[in-house]
């Protein structure tokens, strides 16, 4: 057995207000936190945390504690450190080590031995909960093979656990749980070129989301839809299934990111006017979120993200001057001292960005030299980037036909188009 050490402040603090543990459980659930979760503490969670079994308590529960109590996560003992087993692991991860985490945080063996309890506890369900964040946060920098992999054999066992006896709660968190899992395999199937498992996924999902009334998730769903829709050319789809998911996604990052959407699919059919405005409401809504915990998360929004799309939309707009500003802060901060990126995908396409804008220009070397560097970084999927490089080849065979820098990055991005036919053949001409 783990060598737990107590959280005596946390008991000391029940004790003073003369509370029993299911008392507390429900002081917590009763308290407004300012997002759509819906916490599920009992009289078990709150043993664990005073057993020192759950060292870090996750976002919602952290939130309600602190609105309840006045005091911080570490003024009532607890750290930013989880035991698991007789380990203990970092809860803030480096991204590329989120997988490593996730693996120890939930081990196969050791789920596949609470797969064979008849009831399923609050430190299942917790577990289950950080190891979905741990793969939403991986999203960014793991290859999506190695991605894909690993979230649908957590989706499979997630499933024997939804066959086996829940009460209804239990049902309920589990579903909002394979939902959110359920859309990083759709968006990791698309990144992959798997276009019709994508789309059932994000099905799946909105589902899911639906049963249980999580507008957030079905925001998402919606998201995914608009962004197929983009990467595929389909403009007006954008538009559209991006403002059926404002309809539903309620004040969240979910919200913020299908107004961007929104905005991207209006610069593209060349909309100048509502693409502003889509920006602007966008940036309102980050602006009355709280600052996220882990901005590496694929489904939060901040505002890194924001700079990041406003950089494209100003692109698509040929608003040369602010699609710079933009694409060269989004580079800036997603660099590391050593010169490594955070963000790979989104440093490729902030180089693609930059090369149009050098096209236009009229300064071939830097056009080509910002869009051969995007080839070069190592990211994660190649499908954004080949629909983005076609932007600027479009720009290159327009303004430089016959230049051989300019058939130099032509032939580049054949390559890599070539590379995604077997699994999209909507990339060729």
């Amino acid at each position: 057995m783990p060598d737990y050490i107590p959280n005596v402040r946390l008991r000391a603090w029940r004790n003073e207000r003369h509370l029993s543990r299911a008392q507390m459980a429900d002081q917590v659930n009763a308290t407004p936190i300012g997002i759509a979760e819906r916490l599920t503490c009992d009289e078990e969670r709150v043993r664990r945390w005073e057993a020192g079994e759950v060292r870090w308590p996750r976002t919602p529960y952290r939130l309600a504690l602190t609105q309840l109590t006045g005091l911080e996560p570490e003024a009532l003992g607890f750290s930013q450190t989880k035991q698991t087993g007789s380990r203990l692991i970092e809860a803030h991860v480096i991204p590329a080590d989120a997988l490593h985490a996730e693996a120890d945080l939930y081990g196969t063996m050791e789920l596949a031995q609470q797969l064979q309890a008849s009831d399923v506890g609050a430190g299942t369900l917790e577990a289950l909960a950080e190891a979905v964040d741990l793969l939403c946060r991986a999203y960014p920098v793991v290859p999506a093979g190695t991605l894909r992999d690993r979230t649908q054999k957590r989706l499979a066992q997630i499933n024997r656990l939804l066959a086996g006896r829940l009460t209804l709660a239990q049902h309920r968190e589990l579903l909002v749980i394979t939902g959110w899992l359920t859309a990083l395999l759709g968006c990791v199937h698309y990144d992959l070129g798997e276009r019709e498992e994508a789309e059932t996924a994000r099905r799946a999902a909105f589902e899911m989301g639906r049963q249980v009334g999580h507008g957030e998730l079905m925001g998402w769903a919606h998201e995914m839809s608009a962004w197929f829709a983009l990467v595929e050319g389909r403009y007006e789809d954008v538009v559209t299934a991006a403002r059926m998911g404002q309809a539903v996604a309620g004040t969240s990052s979910a919200m913020v990111q299908l107004t961007l959407q929104e905005a991207r699919g209006l610069a593209r059919i060349g909309d100048r006017r509502e693409a502003d405005r889509a920006l602007t409401r966008g940036a309102e809504v980050l602006g009355s979120l709280p600052m996220p915990e882990h901005p590496d998360h694929h489904f939060v929004f901040d505002h890194a993200k924001w700079v990041f799309y406003a950089a494209t939309c100003y692109t698509w707009l040929a608003d040369d001057d602010r699609a710079e500003e933009h694409a060269r802060e989004t580079i800036q901060m997603h660099t590391r001292p050593d010169g490594t990126s955070n963000a790979p995908m989104r440093v490729a396409d902030a180089r693609i960005d930059l090369g149009i804008v050098h096209a236009r220009r009229g300064d071939l070397d830097a056009a080509v030299d910002e869009g051969l560097a995007a080839f070069e970084i190592d990211r994660r999927s190649l499908t954004d980037l080949v629909n983005r490089a076609g932007d600027l080849d479009r720009v290159l065979r327009q303004r430089y036909r016959r230049e051989a820098l300019a058939m130099e990055f032509h032939d580049r991005f054949v390559t890599a188009r070539r590379a995604l036919s077997n699994r999209r053949p909507d990339l060729l001409d």
